[in-house]
């Protein structure tokens, strides 16, 4: 076997250890910066740290073997296959190179995303991918931690001062009997979802495991704004209030925030709930 040979068979090899060593490398990378949370739950980022940082040094360890194993081509093993080089080159010849083309396909996407982490400022899903998702779908998982606000409900000493959209909306979500959370004092955070005459949706994303599969709650909000005016499409606001049964009977949502002020802020250093 030549050694233009043996790098085509070891394309593969190459490009997948080197995958595996851009994206430890990125991991160890947004980790350092403070970026981790923005990919995946903080519950998962110690474990997620410790494998990138096995990672790489294996990964190198792979290319070092399949380098050394260029040098160790045997002449009797060319000379064994020399009879039937010509016989079938045209095949094996066009398959070689559709293997290179892919591959190089292939580390020119690993390149560009591994680039594009470590350059790009990192980005938090958006107003319209909310709308996309479809913000409190019934699909919401009990990974949210639902379960555990539901059980508190009715309880006069629980301090509800810590509660986030997250968990105001399970509460409405899971109850047939809203009335014990009407009056209900709020001061909660998230970004605008547009709705109809001046109201909006005030939204969190969920992150269950990592942000692909973030899912995003809300709570409808209402206010006694006469010119019925809501805050733009993603901006961030704080909504201080209480909580009233829907003046719309027509809607989905039986309980809204009645908010007494809505103040416009800046994305939180971590947009996300857990």
């Amino acid at each position: 076997m030549s050694s233009s040979d043996a790098r085509s068979s070891n394309a593969p090899a190459y490009l997948g250890l080197g995958s595996v060593l851009a994206v430890a490398l990125c991991t160890l990378w947004l980790a350092l910066v403070g970026h981790l949370d923005l990919y995946i739950n903080p519950r998962y980022s110690v474990f997620t740290i410790v494998l990138a940082a096995v990672a790489v040094p294996a990964s190198i360890a792979g290319l070092v073997v399949i380098a050394r194993g260029h040098g160790h081509t045997h002449g009797d093993e060319a000379d064994e296959h020399e009879p039937g080089r010509d016989h079938g080159r045209r095949g094996p010849g066009r398959g070689r190179a559709v293997r290179l083309a892919l591959g190089g396909a292939a580390a020119i996407v690993t390149a560009g995303v591994t680039v594009s982490m470590l350059v790009l400022p990192p980005t938090t899903l958006s107003a319209r991918t909310a709308q996309q998702r479809s913000v409190d779908s019934a699909t919401l998982s009990n990974a949210t931690g639902s379960e555990a606000a539901v059980s508190l409900l009715g309880s006069e000493g629980v301090d509800t001062s810590e509660y986030g959209v997250k968990d105001w909306s399970a509460l409405i979500r899971q109850t047939t009997d809203t009335t014990a959370l009407v009056g209900k004092q709020v001061r909660l955070s998230g970004f605008v979802v547009p709705g109809e005459g001046g109201s909006f949706t005030l939204t969190r994303f969920v992150i269950s495991c990592c942000a692909v599969d973030a899912q995003p709650v809300g709570l409808d909000v209402v206010t006694d704004d006469a010119d019925g005016s809501a805050p733009d499409e993603g901006q961030w606001v704080t909504v201080t209030g209480a909580l009233a049964a829907n003046p719309d009977q027509s809607a989905d949502a039986r309980i809204v925030i009645k908010a007494a002020k809505v103040q416009e802020i800046a994305q939180p250093k971590d947009p996300y709930e857990y």
